[in-house]
């Protein structure tokens, strides 16, 4: 039984993560381009006037919107630049969300042995430990789709395929290239500690709601359409919060994973964009970050929980 629980989690943990991802694959395009140190920063000119009247033209860095910069892949790049790194995505997303949800599934089964069940010391402790597994078994297929999405080329010109992106992150670092960026997403751990204690929390909160609910109307509880809404409304709220906390272990990750990059630590990375772009650089892209995350989460949870519920009957 045991082993078909670990299965049924792995199953619908793969589900869940391949449908977010096909769904909010344009936002997350937009989002590193935003937390790119490169490709982001558009060049415009300013016109400026003198003491003495003449003008002169500045080129002057400009770190664009989302909208801008969704407007800007779209004229130059064309719609299916929307979907770069969608391949290595769905091939890394699938494995990356089963062994999370098995390891959380598996760990918090075990830790509820030891500490008080269901208690916040056993969400902590399983969330932490499945994202550090699923962190270090997938890290390599998450640098790939990340230099897809940073591969800026006009229509019309040959595009970088994962293949060949391998091929190069190899030639170029050898084996270790295809870690960069992996301390920084253990850094992130926090973020996926703080969204499944406040998740399990509401989560536990409607459970006993729903329980006092159908005692009182001496009903038998059942799943119905809005246990899954609040569900959903769960997700998204716990994620919103945790990614407002921790957010700039994402644009540090995303500089790491850069081609030809001056960034070599986590630490390093994080002084060096607060020195040159200021505290605000790394919040940049937040805003798409939530709007593509909030509904990708609760995509990805909901998902989850069906299959969970539908092979379990």
């Amino acid at each position: 039984m045991s082993q078909r629980d670990t299965l049924v989690h792995l199953f619908a943990g793969g589900c869940g993560g391949t449908v977010g991802a096909i769904l909010t694959c344009p936002l997350e395009v937009v989002k590193t381009r935003l937390q790119s140190s490169s490709v982001t920063l558009y060049i415009s000119e300013v016109q400026l006037n003198t003491v003495n009247g003449a003008s002169v033209n500045r080129v002057a860095r400009v770190s664009p919107g989302p909208l801008h910069c969704l407007k800007i892949i779209l004229q130059k790049e064309g719609p299916r630049s929307l979907f770069r790194g969608l391949g290595p995505n769905l091939v890394g997303v699938a494995p990356s969300r089963a062994i999370y949800f098995a390891a959380y599934s598996t760990c918090k089964e075990r830790l509820n042995n030891v500490f008080v069940a269901d208690s916040t010391q056993v969400h902590m402790v399983s969330a932490g430990a499945a994202g550090f597994t699923a962190i270090t078994a997938t890290n390599p297929i998450w640098l790939v789709k990340t230099r897809l999405q940073l591969d800026a080329r006009n229509r019309g010109e040959r595009r970088m395929s994962a293949f060949d992106c391998i091929r190069k992150v190899y030639r170029t670092d050898g084996l270790k290239g295809f870690y960069r960026g992996m301390s920084a997403s253990y850094a992130g751990i926090s973020e996926t500690v703080i969204h499944f204690v406040i998740y399990e929390s509401i989560k536990r909160k409607l459970l006993e709601h729903k329980i006092a609910s159908s005692i009182d109307d001496d009903e038998e509880s059942t799943k119905e359409a809005s246990d899954f809404a609040g569900l959903m409304l769960a997700a998204a709220t716990s994620k919103t919060c945790a990614t407002s906390i921790a957010y700039p272990h994402e644009v540090v990750r995303t500089r790491l994973r850069e081609e030809g990059t001056k960034y070599r630590s986590f630490f390093q990375t994080l002084a060096l964009v607060v020195k040159e772009e200021g505290y605000s650089s790394l919040y940049r892209g937040l805003t798409t970050h939530l709007v593509r995350q909030i509904p990708n989460t609760a995509i990805m949870m909901c998902t989850y929980e069906v299959v969970v519920y539908l092979l379990n009957g």
